[in-house]
């Protein structure tokens, strides 16, 4: 017998968007990791883009401000846009940082990077409107999606250490209104080159020279989230520096999450042309996404404090790029072995890019890696390794290449993983 509740929750329908968006594969794999740590196992998770404050604690400069600021009552709304000591923070280390020239007028602050993601998707874009992006990377087809636009993938290559050059993009350039594009890139740590970027830049001021005074540009989205992550011989470059009419066409995203090792304090800044940034303004307003106003508050006193912020980025820069090393290292080793992995050398952000070609190799108790899923659960199970594989970050579901993180992982926890993969991989015929 059917009762009056079950008739009401067999008619519970909801939006095409909202019944059609996938969730996170990245956040799936970390559940089932999670379950197995709270289980007792001891798994070395390499998979989320977080980091341990154990390992990578934010400044101590920055935590005293943010206690501060709480202490001083700064718990009310903080200004739709941002406070403004925050935005003329932003905009003098825009400037002394990274060489670029934004008004706190053309700076938007809200609770880290996504909702400024979001809003610059529902600012740009109208239904139907195509939205060039490379995969692997994050998020962007969810972003597509929840925006009723249009997906234009671009499948990315190692040649290339997975980064879109302008060759790939140009063909569907006339049928896009946006290019999304983060560098250094989640989920591969690689970055544009100079000559990559700027070809890219020249590609988008060609189209928009070509269309017409009322026909909506080819906007470039710019994630920059890891920016100040760099090693070795490797620059950060931005497309504005490199080619300056495009400060017409550019919304950045940006923030301490990252460079600070700041996740949870939720401070994020968007920068571009005043009109794009006071329209993603009124759409967060909506939303009420701003970040906390006592964060805000000590961010902008941080950030000025350029002795403190300039100590910590070096510290901190060092102890990731000594875990990428030091994975890369191990990699590389095994394939010189004669093992069946691979990696990119680190080149910046907290990610490391590498291979396992495992698919049809045997267990120990005959079961065939069939496919990546496989790969991945045999690598979770036997290897007690938690990595993220490429197709979580829309890349096809055969490709080899996984991301791992090291946000959370110690130098020692690194040496235990290798010693548990050379046995498991031992483990297979």
């Amino acid at each position: 017998m059917i009762t009056t509740t079950d008739t009401k929750k067999a008619n519970l329908i909801v939006s095409d968007m909202a019944e059609n968006l996938i969730g996170s594969e990245i956040i799936k794999i970390a559940g089932e990791i999670g379950a197995k740590i709270k289980a007792g196992e001891k798994i070395v998770n390499l998979t989320i883009g977080d980091f341990d404050p154990n390992v990578f604690p934010i400044p101590i400069e920055l935590r005293d401000e943010i206690i501060d600021a709480y202490k001083a009552g700064h718990t009310n709304y903080p200004a739709a846009n941002g406070i403004l000591e925050l935005r003329k923070s932003v905009s003098g280390y825009l400037k002394d940082y990274e060489s670029l020239d934004y008004t706190p007028d053309e700076i938007l602050i809200a609770c880290g990077a996504r909702p400024l993601i979001f809003a610059t998707y529902m600012t740009l874009l109208d239904k139907g409107d195509g939205v060039i992006f490379p995969v692997p990377s994050w998020n962007n087809n969810h972003y597509v999606h929840i925006a009723h636009a249009r997906p234009i993938q671009i499948e990315t290559h190692a040649e290339n250490h997975f980064m879109p050059n302008a060759k790939e993009i140009k063909p569907f350039v006339k049928d896009a209104n946006l290019l999304a594009l983060c560098s250094p890139l989640n989920p591969t740590g690689t970055v544009f080159t100079k000559d990559g970027l700027e070809s890219i830049c020249d590609l988008i001021l060609e189209e928009n020279n070509r269309r017409g005074p009322n026909e909506k540009p080819l906007y470039l989205m710019y994630d920059q989230i890891y920016w100040s992550l760099t090693f070795g011989e490797t620059q950060h470059y931005n497309p504005v520096s490199l080619r300056p009419e495009m400060k017409d066409y550019t919304i950045f995203v940006d923030g301490v999450s990252k460079s600070l090792a700041a996740t949870g304090i939720r401070v994020g800044w968007g920068f571009g042309p005043q009109r794009i940034i006071d329209k993603m303004k009124a759409i967060l307003t909506h939303l009420g996404s701003w970040a906390p106003k006592a964060e805000q508050v000590a961010v902008a006193n941080y950030l000025n404090n350029k002795p403190a912020l300039n100590s910590y980025s070096s510290t901190f820069k060092e102890g990731i790029e000594q875990r990428l090393d030091a994975l890369y290292a191990g990699f590389t080793a095994l394939k010189n072995e004669g093992y069946k992995v691979d990696a990119i050398s680190p080149q910046a952000a907290i990610y490391l890019t590498v291979k396992f070609d495992l698919v049809g190799m045997k267990t120990a108790d005959g079961k065939v890696l069939a496919k990546i899923k496989d790969v991945t659960e045999f690598l979770l199970n036997e290897a007690k390794l938690g990595l993220v594989p490429f197709y979580a970050f829309g890349a096809p579901e055969d490709s080899t290449w996984y991301r791992i993180s090291v946000g959370t992982c110690t130098m020692a926890e690194i040496s235990d993983a290798f010693v548990s993969l050379k046995n498991a991989l031992n483990k297979l015929s």
